[in-house]
């Protein structure tokens, strides 16, 4: 090659290699480093002693529940509550028009005077055959028809005295009342309808719901861990009539007043493998109605000495295995598996797989992956890895100016 043409080239090769360690060097000179440890809440767990609460689905239920019907045939004259307002036992609530059921218990009367007058006749006769029997003057057989006669009196007249009962019950039935005190719905029936022909004519309905029931239902499953963790010793309960109960409604809130446990089923349905649990609520307000679906916490003991973390911190892989995230003493991030126990209504009681000490993550698990740096802060805490704290300016990422 000539010396010429190589002299020439020989600037172009040395700016091209310039160029490279420029390129090579870039990282260095622009001062970009790695991306900073990202603000995580932790909360470290211990052993403690945590109320073994159960969340049960159910339904409300009226404590006491009466169906108003009519007693007597007749037509109906007039409705006498308000539809939907609270009634007492013995609040007149339908008439009956009286007419017919007044004729039958003066006919009851007329027959009952009969009845006695036929009483006295027999009464006389065998009074004047009684000393002639025992002069002989009449046969023995005249004076016993006169005392059989006597006794056919008497139970007429006992006959006739049960139908003039019956007679004033029907007319009273003739002004229904209510059987209890509650709250009474809707009019079956209305004024000119024609009710109790040959059956007992439904018209109203009256429910109790102060207090009022919650029918829950456990599954003999949860119940069986139950008793199995009060025999290991890691449950101890106080009995059934100790347990207070919860109420939450279906918006997601807690009713304002505590109730109580009543009793728990001594029989599983076969259908659905579930036992009744019923607690009882107190409702001065009315706010409760039947037929409301409804969920009660169940406060059934205390867990002794066990490890929970809250419910948001227990992850599940695809098939099914329960995880948190544990920040190591490094501040490194790790998956760690555990074995969950019972659920409560804000955490979990962890088995297996945790020590006291332990840091798990509660948040950002879209952020944060097994691996990653963070930089945590006790849950509850001031500070960065705190739900209530705002990063500062200095925790932000830099841009890079190069992009």
């Amino acid at each position: 090659m000539p010396r010429n043409l190589m002299m020439r080239r020989l600037p172009m090769v040395a700016a091209v290699s310039l160029l490279l360690a420029a390129c090579d060097q870039a990282p260095q000179s622009n001062g970009q480093s790695a991306a900073p440890p990202i603000p995580v809440s932790v909360v470290t767990v211990k052993p403690e002693n945590s109320p073994f609460v159960t969340e049960l689905p159910g339904r409300l239920a009226s404590t006491r529940e009466a169906e108003v019907r009519a007693r007597v045939p007749g037509i109906v004259q007039e409705r006498v509550f308000v539809e939907g307002s609270d009634v007492k036992a013995g609040d007149v609530l339908f008439r009956i028009d009286p007419a017919p059921l007044q004729a039958a218990q003066r006919a009851a009367q007329a027959n009952l005077k009969v009845a006695e007058a036929r009483l006295i006749e027999a009464r006389q006769v065998q009074r004047r055959y009684e000393p002639l029997v025992k002069a002989q003057a009449i046969s023995q057989q005249e004076y016993d028809q006169a005392v059989s006669s006597l006794r056919q009196a008497e139970a007429s007249v006992a006959q006739q005295q049960a139908l003039l009962v019956e007679a004033q019950l029907n007319l009273g039935y003739a002004t229904v009342e209510a059987p209890i005190n509650g709250r009474i719905g809707n009019a079956l029936v209305t004024e000119g309808a024609l009710v109790g022909m040959g059956q007992a004519t439904p018209m109203a309905l009256i429910q109790q719901i102060d207090p009022i029931y919650l029918n829950l239902t456990q599954s003999t499953n949860e119940l069986l861990q139950m008793q199995e963790a009060v025999l290991a010793g890691r449950l101890s309960t106080d009995g059934a009539n100790a347990m207070p109960v919860e109420l939450v409604l279906s918006n997601g809130q807690t009713y304002t007043h505590q109730g109580k446990l009543l009793f728990s089923g001594i029989s599983v349905d076969p259908g659905t493998g579930q036992i009744m649990v019923r607690a009882e609520f107190p409702n001065p307000d009315g706010l409760l109605l039947p037929g409301m679906y409804a969920r009660g916490r169940i406060i059934q003991g205390t867990a002794e000495n066990v490890i929970t973390v809250p419910a948001q911190a227990v992850q599940r892989t695809p098939e099914g295995t329960a995880y948190v995230l544990v920040v190591g003493d490094d501040n490194t991030v790790v998956n760690r598996p555990i074995t969950a126990g019972a659920m409560m209504p804000t955490k979990w009681i962890v088995e297996s797989g945790l020590q006291a000490g332990d840091r798990v993550l509660i948040n950002r698990f879209q952020q944060v992956r097994p691996g990653s740096k963070v930089q945590p802060q006790e849950a509850g805490a001031a500070g960065p890895g705190s739900a209530s704290a705002k990063p500062q300016p200095s925790q932000q990422p830099q841009a890079n100016p190069a992009s």
